[in-house]
């Protein structure tokens, strides 16, 4: 009996094994191996099994050695396809994600006082609202049923205590729960708050990139012991294999950040609602402003949704929409009005915190020659340089930092002007402005920096800082009890981006870091300061954020853009411009040729950054009805006869 196997690290051709008598009668397709190659051995996925080799192989065929220790996960391989299919991409670049396990050639050894006994902390008592969702989703766990539910709760309604009352339901039956969060600094502060309040004897870890060999290595033994864990992490816990996986939590369901940034393009949101459907049990999605994706499939009858629509503590702030363009001269600092430099200075008298937030990080977006005009820009990406408090440019993309040059480029005079706004020089206008204020910033310089990142929170948490300047980082989550006051400082920044959710998104973070003011405080403001009024402040108020979705449907349905279409977008990447623009207009052609009478192609189109680390892109959108219409046309794309890669991401979010 032999085998032909694809090698997980990479290597393209596959390759033909004998299989020792020991795994006779052994269904083989679709498990993890382990071969040799050369002097080594390695791991591949089996996907052909048979009796005989092609008469006409030359060489020796070498002799499988052992079956990977992968966690039995009956649904894996199915679940794994389904996803490749979705994503037009092998199983292979899915199964690579296995490969720090497969590697380890450590033993993973449980570590028993884990799973000893723990001090349990005492009841939660749920509140009305929150005891009839539970109720509500409870039969899930009894029934073996797909359940889609979305639960729209007001920030600081307390979704958490309702997942965490789910997840003990989930471990009682000795089911592992996974809880997916959009970014790795929330999973951090909440898998440490799960440890804490949990009333469930089941471990609970971190399975992320900030998460340690170590707590990776004890994942790997539980699964493989099918003991029931809570798993915390953003995209990687979805595609691991395991067996007794009993529900799924997506928090901030809306979040773009559940789109990974690299190709294959993952959606980690949509993988977990197909890995639930496949292994028909309950997922719960959570947000304070759901996505117009998913209060569609609440009124199409697919969801159910529920309502958390009061404060666990605290009360609704008081909404203030304020100009930046009016009464300019009668203001200290551009950036700060009158309203909300009041504001602030009120809280600073009674010695309560306050947020600022701006998502945008650095001193300026970008610096301009006085004399020319001229803009400072990457060398390896088609994006500007951000002027940072070390007097260095960075690029926000690729990394790459120099310094500010002392003449312009292009005209050699030595004045720049500083255009635009961030964090840093928030920070540094609010240290003028207010001397004796104690000022810290959030933003992806400190995230990143994790022992400085929890620092912080545990200073602004210990109200050892009074004003918080941040980025999108502090809309998410996060529970600062001492805020009564948040200022938004350039409201419509985003809104008019060329893209068919701008309104959305915006909406959804400005009503996220206005969330943040007030929750346990029965007065509190959000100044939100703007260039332009726009329509999207009308439901700044979140109790009227569903009359929002109502009117940005209606202008989806007109144009065919999702939930009410498909769109798929095709990414054309080469090193070289010319080729990158010939080989997207063949594909434009080839398209518009056989496009059916509902599809619709969109481009060739230059994006927003069109060049990223000296790679050139071009992208193509295509429209239709149902993803069934597009991966028919997909599929027999002519791929071979373009020098550059196409990438293909279904649902692509900005």
């Amino acid at each position: 009996m032999y085998i032909v196997v694809r090698l997980l690290n990479g290597f393209q051709k596959p390759l033909a094994y004998r299989v020792p008598e020991l795994y006779h009668g052994t269904k083989l397709i679709g498990r993890i191996v382990q071969v040799p190659l050369r002097n080594r051995l390695v791991y591949g996925l089996v996907c052909q099994q048979c009796a005989q080799l092609d008469t006409r192989i030359t060489f020796e065929v070498r002799e499988l050695q052992s079956l990977g220790a992968v966690p039995d996960d009956d649904g894996y391989t199915a679940f794994i396809e389904r996803v490749a299919r979705h994503y037009a991409i092998d199983r292979i670049t899915l199964l690579k994600r296995l490969q720090h396990f497969l590697d380890d050639d450590k033993p993973h050894a449980i570590d028993e006082t884990l799973f000893g006994e723990r001090v349990l902390p005492g009841p939660v008592v749920l509140t009305s609202e929150q005891r009839c969702v539970y109720d509500a989703l409870v039969p899930a766990f009894d029934q073996a049923h797909y359940v889609p539910a979305l639960i729209h709760g007001v920030t600081g309604s307390g979704k958490t205590e309702v997942y965490k009352k789910l997840i003990a339901r989930c471990c009682e039956q000795s089911k592992t729960a996974v809880v997916l969060f959009p970014e790795v600094s929330m999973a951090v502060q909440f898998a440490r708050h799960f440890k804490d309040t949990l009333e469930v004897n089941a471990p609970v870890y971190s399975f992320h990139s900030a998460s340690s060999k170590k707590e990776k290595e004890q994942v790997w033994a539980a699964l493989l012991a099918q003991t029931p864990i809570v798993l915390v992490g953003v995209h990687m816990p979805i595609l691991l294999p395991i067996g007794n996986l009993g529900l799924i939590i997506v928090d901030e369901e809306h979040e773009v950040g559940y789109q990974e940034k690299k190709h294959p393009k993952l959606n980690t949101k949509d993988i977990a609602l197909m890995r639930a459907q496949q292994y028909m049990i309950p997922i719960i999605l959570g947000s304070a402003t759901p996505s117009i994706a998913s209060l569609y499939q609440v009124k199409t009858g697919r969801w159910q949704l529920f309502k958390l629509t009061q404060r666990y503590t605290g009360a609704f702030p008081r909404v203030q929409v304020v100009s930046l363009t009016k009464e300019r001269r009668n203001r200290r600092n551009f950036w700060i009005s009158k309203e909300l430099e009041r504001e602030l200075a009120l809280r600073l008298e009674r010695g309560e915190q306050s947020i600022l937030f701006i998502n945008r990080r650095g001193l300026c977006f970008f610096v301009q020659c006085e004399q020319c005009a001229h803009i400072v820009y990457c060398p390896h990406c088609s994006v500007s340089l951000t002027l940072h408090h070390d007097q260095r440019l960075h690029c926000h993309y690729c990394g790459v930092h120099q310094p500010m040059p002392a003449r312009c480029p292009a005209c050699k005079h030595t004045h720049f002007l500083r255009k635009g706004i961030g964090t840093q020089q928030v920070v540094g206008i609010v240290q003028e402005l207010f001397k004796q204020a104690r000022v810290a910033r959030a933003d992806l310089d400190v995230t990143s920096k994790k022992q400085l990142w929890q620092q912080t929170i545990t200073d602004f948490l210990e109200r050892r800082i009074d004003i918080l300047v941040g980025t999108q980082t502090i809309t998410k989550g996060y529970h600062f009890p001492g805020v009564t006051l948040v200022g938004i400082l350039w409201a419509d920044l985003n809104v008019h981006f060329p893209v068919f959710n701008a309104a959305e998104t915006t909406l959804q973070q400005l009503t996220q870091v206005a969330g943040r003011a007030g929750r346990a405080s029965q007065e509190s403001v959000v100044i939100v300061q703007t260039m332009a009024d726009h329509p999207i402040y009308r439901y700044l108020n979140e109790r009227d954020y569903i009359n929002f979705y109502v009117d940005e449907l209606a202008h989806r349905q007109a144009l065919g853009y999702p939930p009410c279409g498909r769109l798929v977008e095709l990414e054309v990447v080469h090193a070289d411009e010319p080729t990158v623009i010939r080989d997207a207009h063949i594909l434009a052609s080839w398209l518009m040729d056989r496009k059916s009478a509902d599809m619709t192609v969109l481009g060739p189109a230059k994006p927003l950054v069109s060049k990223i680390k000296n790679t050139h892109r071009r992208t193509l959108s295509i429209r239709a009805p149902n993803f069934a219409v597009i991966m028919v046309i997909y599929e027999a794309l002519p791929l071979r006869r373009l020098a550059s890669r196409v990438y293909f991401t279904p649902n692509p979010l900005t």
